[in-house]
């Protein structure tokens, strides 16, 4: 592949075993639920009706009691912390699962008007398993603003078990982030956590653990709701923006075939890119869209199928992304300076859904320089400009600060090649890219390859990630 592989088994592990509790900076908004974790007691949850509840290993264990009829017959619900803001956008999410699988109800309501002013009232489908579910909704109109959350459990034709976790519940920020989201369980800030007494570690803590870097999601994901929700959420708390790379479209990685896979079909990936953003909610985001996405497409022959039906899925995900994650900025990513002529990519984009987006994304996970980026940038939007009109656009510069490398073998000079460098560390701009971005993770291999030779792509190799530091070998 060009560009990334997949996260590493033990990322995804800790990201399984996080729950959204965070400290909260004055600026961030409040969690609004006072016992989500529910790590020795229920307090201030209530059982009403035919339940009965109980702290059971950092869960809430509620039991229904008799088979009812109505969901509300047998509910729990706590008050939060705060009355609701009407008009403002929050989020409610969970970890539910039950020993019978059927449909549950959780709402948000003003407790003066229990029953005819809900701000939230949907149907949750509980499942054996246990599952994240993120919800957003708008606060109703009400002249008593004092809320609840319930969750009601009857009406499943017998008595089951329902349990819960990481409950949080929280408003939108009104105004949009400007910092960016530092992840303490990105791959080199774990690694380097966990190796905390080293050179080594210290110094990729310094140089990159503690930078702003992208989170890649993809298929690798079991509960992808909970990979999302748990990264946004985290972000929110410290009122920052998180970063995103969807990274799941079929026959990925088509020309390369480091980091193959992705999605099965075109319905397939719909499903998923909609989980996706529905997990993002109304929240504020960035996101860049499907690396190799759109410069890759015309390697999908190569495997009997039609490149424009990659175009026409990533169309189809630009949709589902504005629709349903209307706070996000998403970037289309346009592949490099040295991939796709400028006069090319722009049609490309366009039949892809670049109207859709903010805008789009070049170098990332290459080496290519910032001027010649920009510069191709900067042709790109010439030709965008006749027909979407130019748009706003990012440069990966995470690996690109001594350039490209160049050998005899041209063909294999993206994948962990030797003696390159840390770029300019992330930030916003006033002209020129909006930002400057660390999209791929540096230390993350391109593949068994290069200076990476044995490492998957995806991995984290401190060599490799030591050699961005140092420049070398």
């Amino acid at each position: 592949m060009r560009f990334l592989a997949a996260k590493t088994a033990a990322l995804a592990a800790v990201l399984t075993t996080s729950v959204l509790v965070f400290q909260q900076p004055a600026s961030a908004a409040a969690q609004l639920i006072a016992n989500g974790t529910f790590t020795s007691s229920t307090a201030p949850w209530a059982a009403i009706g035919q339940t009965a509840i109980a702290a059971e290993s950092g869960l809430m264990r509620v039991d229904v009691k008799s088979v009812v009829a109505n969901p509300w017959d047998a509910m729990v619900a706590a008050p939060t912390t705060a009355a609701l803001n009407p008009g403002k956008s929050y989020t409610l999410s969970f970890d539910a699962s039950s020993t019978l699988a059927y449909t549950a109800r959780a709402t948000v309501q003003y407790t003066a008007t229990p029953s005819s002013n809900q701000s939230l009232a949907t149907d949750v489908q509980l499942t054996k398993t246990s599952k994240r579910y993120s919800i957003p909704f708008t606060a109703a109109s009400a002249a008593n603003t004092a809320a609840e959350v319930t969750f009601q459990l009857g009406g499943s034709g017998g008595t089951p078990v329902i349990r819960f976790d990481n409950v949080s519940l929280m408003e939108t920020q009104t105004t949009r982030p400007t910092a960016l989201y530092v992840n303490p369980l990105s791959n080199p800030a774990h690694w380097a956590d966990q190796n905390n007494s080293t050179p080594e570690g210290k110094a990729i803590a310094a140089s990159i653990g503690s930078k702003p870097i992208f989170e890649w999601f993809g298929g690798w994901f079991t509960d992808l709701t909970f990979a999302v929700d748990t990264y946004v959420g985290a972000a929110q708390a410290q009122d920052r923006l998180p970063m995103l790379v969807a990274y799941n479209i079929p026959n990925r990685d088509a020309c390369a075939g480091h980091s193959g896979g992705g999605a099965g079909d075109a319905t397939g990936y719909h499903n998923w890119i909609t989980e996706f953003a529905k997990a993002i909610g109304t929240r504020h985001a960035i996101v860049v869209l499907e690396p190799d996405g759109v410069a890759a497409a015309g390697c999908v022959t190569k495997i009997g199928k039609d490149p424009e039906d990659q175009y026409r899925m990533l169309l189809d995900a630009t949709q589902v992304l504005r629709a349903q994650a209307p706070n996000t900025w998403v970037y289309l990513d346009a592949g490099n300076a040295t991939w796709i002529p400028a006069d090319q990519m722009a049609p490309l984009l366009v039949k892809s859904g670049i109207a859709n987006t903010r805008g789009f994304a070049v170098n990332v996970s290459n080496y290519i320089t910032t001027a010649d980026s920009e510069a191709y940038a900067v042709a790109v939007n010439g030709r965008l400009a006749a027909s979407v009109g130019a748009k706003k656009y990012v440069i990966d510069t995470s690996r690109n600060g001594n350039g490209p490398y160049s050998d005899s073998t041209p063909e294999d000079n993206w994948c962990n090649p030797p003696k390159r460098k840390l770029g300019t560390p992330p930030r916003q701009q006033t002209s020129g890219a909006e930002f400057l971005f660390w999209v791929k993770v540096p230390g993350d291999s391109d593949g068994p390859c290069g200076i990476g030779s044995g490492i998957p792509a995806g991995e984290f190799s401190e060599i490799l990630a030591m050699a961005l530091i140092n420049g070398n070998p």
